[in-house]
């Protein structure tokens, strides 16, 4: 995933998913799907149209950013029971 904007980490899924967009204001944490095939998870807020699939939990802002760090990472999803 890349920074971009100053406000998020976005990453090319590499294929297209299913959406649902609407009109939102994300939060720190959110994670969402754009444009069918990008993964974003937002550190400050954007509003847009998009298709909501997650949350970083157990995260401040602050603490999310720090989490996030600087230029290009790699994330791992896990789905929570």
């Amino acid at each position: 995933m890349e920074d971009y904007g100053n406000m998020e980490k976005v990453g090319d899924l590499g294929q297209q998913l299913e959406r649902n967009d609407k009109h939102i204001t994300t939060q720190p944490g959110d994670v969402i799907l754009y444009q069918g095939h990008f993964l974003v998870i937002y550190y400050r807020p954007n509003t847009w149209n998009f298709t909501k699939i997650g949350e970083v939990i157990d995260l401040d802002a602050t603490e999310l950013r720090t989490a996030l760090g600087q230029g290009d990472m790699t994330v791992t999803l896990t789905l929570a029971e």
